[in-house]
């Protein structure tokens, strides 16, 4: 039965077939934004990341500390709790314009999939388009949702900070009579996030670029951490969290999505002449 897939085809008939003065196999370019190598470095750097979140906020004070730094004895209060820059600015504004470009990557998405963008047909970038959107939906969902199954409490409810409730560590258990305070991880740094993703527009690449990529594309979540922090809302781990929640997803994403997005690049062979070649019979 004749094969009609142009991957089946020897390296030589190709070479043979193309027109004059294409070399397939020199202009082709990586078929993935991450090769097996970097997926496993990249499972790794997550793993020892969280372990290092878990030895920060279990095994010592530093969140405590900070927010210690935050809070106004004088006046039992966080003084950034109300301010413009972090209620309004970073709390109101700025989760309405990252949310609406969230929509715009999303929408984008969704109408390529429906109807296909020619655009989009170059090296990697339905592909890219795809990660960034459904880490936009995913990152903030997956986010509150373990929120909800959180028992810890954000500063200001704890009594430490003028609140009743005690502060409780990652794993702790609930002492009786005490609901869950649904505080970790950070929410609202989420809706900033979700721009990790953001980092596909960097791969496939050097190493060292991407790695520089991925600390610009996490700076805009951790600035709305901060100054969650500096209101009381939230400590630094819960922020930290947050930021490995959504590397996470994204590194998922990308693992997932770019298996049915392999394809031999455009530049060796054009479309229209790959859409011509036809294995022979065996």
């Amino acid at each position: 039965m004749p094969a009609f897939a142009t991957d089946s085809l020897p390296a030589a008939q190709a070479e043979a077939d193309a027109p004059a003065g294409v070399h397939p196999e020199r202009e082709a370019v990586p078929r993935r934004l991450l090769g097996a190598a970097a997926c496993g470095w990249s499972a790794a750097a997550l793993a020892l990341a969280a372990l290092g979140i878990l030895a920060l906020g279990y095994w010592t004070d530093a969140d405590l500390l900070l927010a210690d730094l935050l809070y106004d004895r004088a006046s039992a209060s966080f003084p950034w709790r109300e301010a413009w820059l972090t209620l309004s600015f970073g709390h109101t504004f700025l989760k309405a314009v990252l949310t609406a470009l969230a929509v715009l990557f999303i929408g984008a998405a969704l109408a390529d999939a429906l109807w296909p963008q020619a655009p989009l047909d170059r090296h990697y970038a339905r592909l890219r388009l795809r990660v960034i959107a459904w880490a936009a939906v995913l990152v903030p969902l997956v986010t509150s949702l373990l929120k909800q199954t959180s028992n810890a409490y954000c500063p200001w409810d704890l009594a430490r900070y003028g609140g009743a409730a005690p502060h409780l560590r990652l794993f702790a258990s609930l002492p009786p009579g005490v609901l869950p305070g649904h505080c970790l991880p950070a929410g609202h740094a989420s809706s900033a996030l979700w721009l990790v993703s953001l980092v596909v527009l960097w791969l496939p690449g050097p190493p060292r670029r991407a790695l520089r990529a991925l600390g610009l594309c996490l700076l805009p979540g951790l600035a709305l951490g901060w100054m969650q922090q500096m209101r009381g809302a939230h400590f630094l781990s819960h922020t930290l969290w947050s930021a490995w929640i959504a590397c996470a997803i994204v590194a998922a994403l990308v693992a997932l999505l770019q298996g049915g997005e392999a394809r031999p690049a455009s530049g060796g062979i054009s479309r229209r002449f790959q859409a011509g070649i036809r294995c022979r019979a065996r």
